[in-house]
């Protein structure tokens, strides 16, 4: 068997599709409405009703009772007298309480016979459906139903229905459980049952209506109350239809049920199916949507497109490409024919995991026209295809054949490129740093009369700020607005940013207001950016302004901004306005994180407060925050500072003996120059070999700390060797490391040494002795 493949191999199968089309059979989330006897073959049937209506319509009910035996009881023809005609007859009277009459005379005037029972029993049906019509229904209807028990007159199941159903639409819940169970076995079939169904689930008695499914489930094979389709769907609409009916039901208990309608021969409908396996791969439960769809197969459900679409989402989601192609297989096993919604979930996701050569394959197979056992393939693309094709390619970096791809959308009927499209392709181009091409696609789409957004300007702008290019940012933005475009939070976030990044803060702050009197609503972001901006630039004064207008606005600030001012509080020394700030975090219920600690251990650390930095670091312990390599390095790199090298090592020891925080390049480093300047030469060097222990790489910092050490030991065979061990880890030497080698080993005469390390060669002394020996 041949399908559609969505594996990575350039070879893939090819998809065979069918032809064959299902549709959704029509849905109801109610039974059918109540249907009249059979009506009868006769040629005078509707003058006998019209003549018998105008003898009813006599004032005071004086009716010529001789008359109407005559046009009613007439032997000639026999069929005159089926209950249609005179269902009919009751039906068209003006009220309950005539017909009511109209029936206490055919009780003393028909005669009798088998049909004399079925012929009142359809009498007082319409009079029911009458009384139903009427203002109080629910209470004559009431009554009617004592007198139908008073005069012995079995109900009609629809005659029930209405019963059920007025006290349903009067919410009398209660009373038409009373009426239900009082109701004679022999009407309450599958019918009468699906109508209290559907009464009990609009109630929100959902344990009772399983009550009654189970009831159903448990009569006879021949029993005329079995559950059928209409019972399914009364219950899966009403389950599946909104999602607060998860509260009431859980997705597992709605597949069993969905299972036990199954194994009973009632099948679920295709668009319930695709609803409950939305809902399913949506709470992350895509292998019980699975485990489901193949089981409803086996047990013979006709599934439509729709449903395997829901699936096929869920499974792409999460990147299962090999069920997605078996999916794809069972489709085509089943005469299913894959749409064009069916084709875009999978380019769609193709495109979403990167894999756009094979979103392309499909691209072909579905309207490449190709034929697989016979069958052709032909699915036109439509636009949306095109554009996520066309951004899957952009994001790949892969611009220009999505441009060719845009040409080809101008080539196929109804499917011209729209604001998508360009926009897709603009940030492409953006992004890639083609500036003057997004430019371009921009004065193009205006051109073609495709008409640009918000999106589009931001995409423009957003790229010139990201390449440096303020002032074209601002020209284009001033141009966008003066042909009537107009730009949102992101536009000015993207100008007021770029201002930020170059400290010209009097156009950032232009721009804010510019923003303002626009009408603009600024989020949180704008704020946020603003007050970034001014803390880098140690203006916390007006990084304060800002937080204030954003607090009048409503707004709460987060953690990240508050560690952006406590970090700019930090480095402008002014300590009192961090304590504001910690507090400001705790009567908004906000705790600080590693990076609230972290800044405050390294303020302290670099202002040589050690107390006060392990009392942060303890708080930040039992606090339950993990410190990180951050943390250990500032509170290292201060006792280094301090010249307590002793109690570095131990907190260094510490860290990788009780923490899960393993040491990295920097504090090495903080290590070995700290050593290395105190004359623990050995020791530093012990630190490289624990560095390998721990697979540490050292970098050019760590030999020229190690380089100085030697330098000062006059330890010119050590230095070979990390001279050596430089070259095999591929670590460029700067100009510091350059200066310290070239001033020693000229003093000491082996320039030859030093050429040979620039050149990338070994340079130790044995290898030298060996070539020596060889000589």
């Amino acid at each position: 068997m041949s399908t559609i493949t969505v594996s990575a191999s350039k070879h893939s199968n090819i998809l065979r599709l069918l032809t064959s089309h299902t549709f959704l059979r029509r849905l109801s989330t109610e039974p059918p409405e109540p249907q009249p006897p059979p009506q009868p073959k006769t040629s005078n049937h509707n003058s006998i009703i019209t003549e018998a209506l105008q003898l009813l319509q006599i004032p005071g009910n004086e009716w010529n009772t001789t008359q109407l035996n005559q046009l009613l009881f007439t032997d000639s023809p026999p069929s005159s007298s089926s209950p249609r005609l005179f269902y009919q007859i009751t039906r068209r009277l003006p009220s309950s309480s005539q017909a009511l009459k109209f029936l206490n005379y055919l009780q003393n005037n028909s005669p009798s016979s088998p049909d004399t029972q079925s012929l009142l029993s359809y009498t007082f049906q319409a009079i029911f459906e009458l009384a139903f019509c009427e203002p109080d229904s629910n209470a004559n209807l009431s009554r009617l139903y004592k007198t139908s028990k008073e005069l012995n007159i079995p109900l009609t199941v629809n005659a029930a229905s209405f019963l059920l159903r007025a006290s349903g639409r009067s919410e009398l819940v209660e009373e038409s459980l009373i009426l239900f169970n009082d109701l004679d076995p022999s009407v309450k079939n599958t019918y009468l049952r699906n109508v209290w169904l559907s009464i009990l689930l609009r109630s929100g008695r959902v344990k009772d209506a399983l009550k009654v499914i189970d009831e159903m489930f448990e009569s006879n094979d021949d029993s005329n109350c079995r559950p059928n389709d209409a019972t399914g769907d009364i219950l899966f609409s009403f389950l599946l239809k909104r999602e607060r009916n998860e509260e009431l039901l859980s997705e597992d208990e709605i597949v069993n049920l969905v299972l036990k309608f199954g194994e009973h021969g009632v099948l679920i409908s295709s668009f319930w199916m695709g609803r409950l396996i939305t809902r399913l791969c949506r709470n992350r439960k895509t292998n019980r949507g699975w485990d489901l769809f193949t089981e409803m197969i086996k047990l013979g459900a006709v599934l439509e497109s729709a449903a395997c679409n829901s699936l096929l989402t869920g499974l792409a989601r999460e990147g299962n490409f090999n069920r997605m192609n078996e999916l794809m297989e069972k489709m085509v096993e089943m005469d299913i024919q894959p749409n064009v919604v069916t084709f875009g979930i999978l380019i769609n996701h193709m495109c979403k995991f990167r894999r756009v050569d094979d979103a392309l394959e499909v691209l072909e197979k579905m309207s490449g026209g190709k034929e697989s056992g016979g069958i052709s393939v032909s699915v036109e693309p439509d636009v949306v295809i095109y554009n996520t094709l066309i951004d899957g390619l952009c994001k790949v970096g892969r611009q220009q054949e999505g441009l060719g791809l845009m040409e080809r959308m101008r080539s196929q009927k109804g499917c011209a490129p729209d604001t998508i499209t360009y926009n897709c392709l603009i940030d492409g181009f953006c992004k890639a740093g083609e500036i003057e091409k997004g430019k371009e696609l921009f004065d193009e789409m205006n051109k073609e009369g495709v008409a640009p957004n918000v999106v589009t300007v931001n995409t423009l702008v957003g790229g010139m700020c990201r390449t440096g290019r303020v002032s074209s940012a601002v020209n284009f933005f001033v141009e966008a607005q003066r042909r009537g475009m107009k730009g949102d939070a992101v536009t000015y976030t993207a100008l007021i940013n770029a201002f930020c990044n170059v400290n010209n803060f009097e156009k950032a702050m232009e721009l804010f207001n510019e923003m303002l009197k626009s009408g603009c609503s600024p989020d949180a972001i704008v704020y946020y950016t603003l007050i970034s901006g001014f803390s880098q630039a140690g203006r916390m004064a007006d990084a304060s302004f800002v937080l204030a207008e954003l607090k009048k606005l409503g707004i709460r600030p987060d953690t990240v901004c508050y560690n952006t001012l406590i970090g700019g509080f930090c480095r402008t020394n002014k300590f009192h306005r961090v304590f504001e700030m910690l507090k400001e975090m705790e009567e908004a219920g906000l705790k600080p994180d590693t990076i609230t600690y972290n800044t405050l251990i390294a303020y302290a650390s670099k202002n040589g407060d050690l107390k006060f930095a392990q009392k942060v670091m303890r708080k930040m312990i039992k606090a339950g925050v993990v410190p990180t390599v951050a943390t250990y390095g500032a509170v290292i790199n201060a006792y280094c500072l301090n010249g307590n090298g002793n109690e570095a090592m131990e907190i260094f020891k510490d860290m990788k003996a009780a923490s899960k925080v393993p040491p990295n390049t920097v504090i090495y480093n903080i290590l070995i120059n700290s050593l290395c300047k105190n004359n623990k030469v050995k020791s530093a060097v012990s630190l490289m070999e624990d560095m390998k222990i721990w697979g540490v790489t050292p970098n050019t910092t760590t030999y020229n700390a190690i380089f100085k050490g030697l330098r000062d030991e006059k330890d010119l065979e050590k230095v070979f060797e990390f001279m050596d061990r430089m070259i095999e880890h591929a670590c460029n030497p700067d100009y510091i490391t350059m200066e310290i080698l070239t001033e020693w080993l000229s003093a000491v005469g082996e320039i030859e040494r030093l050429k040979k390390f620039v050149a990338g060669c070994e340079v130790s002394s044995s290898t030298a002795q060996k070539a020596s020996s060889r000589s």
